[in-house]
């Protein structure tokens, strides 16, 4: 007896309620893929929907060391969260020469012109923060607006880290030196909770090889101290800028953020008193609704 067409509907419909659905990517289990751009093959995650927002990690960390809980919090805002490994780390090949900030800024414009993101919004947090300047001076056209958490200047008027910071950066070539200094002294709670987060990422690898990490501090330095020529060129950016810090930062001082606000027209600026260079992670539930509401 051939079956009434309702009845084919009805076990369609029991199929497709009964059946596995697969769940969406996290920042935890977002797979690592590899794009060529130019002469140079990039490792980047993506997840999330919506408006693209890259970020672009510091010094010494690779894309595992971005926290999981903050990345959500900004994908659930509506957000495709688009991150990537600098150049020599992770997935990321090197390209012969010195490294410089430009260069790792051009390798962003690059992976952004190759995912066709058409002009995402853009955050750095620490040398990424030099590599977002650097990027927006150089391929203006390339991100919708800009936000710099914890960095710097490159127009040669940059505050010096702590001498604490640059006893560790000349001393060690170990990034794991520099964890202490995410959070202030009495804020062991908040620097446990973002240890525990990124470590559920599994394989867990947050750490750029040594020899990598002692040419990002030098491509740093000559950011800091005004020898890249893009540092010289922020103070045209006419995109619009959100910065942020922690008033307690060893490793880039507030007075940082500060020049760049007033360098950058018409940035905003929020500062926290009792936090350190990772600001946005201490504060995650003030910073990300500003942030929100800033990539609106």
């Amino acid at each position: 007896m051939r079956p009434r067409p309702f009845s084919i509907l009805l076990v369609l419909a029991a199929l497709l309620v009964t059946a596995p659905v697969a769940s969406a990517a996290t920042a935890v289990d977002a797979p690592t893929k590899v794009i060529k751009v130019g002469r140079q093959k990039v490792g980047y995650r993506s997840f999330g929907s919506g408006r693209p927002l890259v970020l672009i990690m510091g010094l010494g960390g690779t894309m595992d060391s971005w926290d999981p809980s903050f990345l959500g919090a900004l994908a659930a805002g509506g957000h495709r969260i688009v991150l990537l490994d600098n150049e020599g780390v992770g997935r990321t090949t090197r390209l012969p020469g010195n490294l410089t900030i430009r260069r790792m800024g051009d390798t962003t414009a690059g992976l952004i012109a190759a995912l066709k993101l058409k002009r995402p919004d853009v955050a750095g947090w620490s040398m990424g923060g030099m590599i977002a300047q650097s990027l927006a001076v150089r391929h203006p056209k390339s991100l919708r607006r800009l936000v710099l958490m914890a960095t710097a200047p490159g127009d040669g008027k940059a505050t010096a880290p702590s001498s604490d910071v640059l006893k560790t950066l000349t001393t060690s070539t170990d990034v794991n030196g520099l964890l202490g200094f995410l959070f202030p002294p009495d804020q062991t709670a908040a620097l446990n909770a973002y240890v525990t987060n990124i470590v559920k990422r599994n394989p867990f690898d947050a750490v750029a090889p040594r020899a990598q990490f002692a040419k990002q501090v030098s491509a740093s330095g000559a950011w800091l101290v005004g020898q890249d020529l893009d540092g010289k060129r922020v103070a045209g950016l006419k995109l619009q800028t959100l910065v942020g810090g922690g008033e307690l930062d060893q490793l880039l001082p507030v007075p940082n953020q500060r020049h760049l606000a007033d360098l950058i027209k018409g940035s905003q600026l929020v500062t926290y008193p009792d936090a350190s260079h990772g600001f946005f992670i201490q504060h995650q539930d003030e910073f990300v609704p500003r942030l929100l509401t800033f990539l609106k």
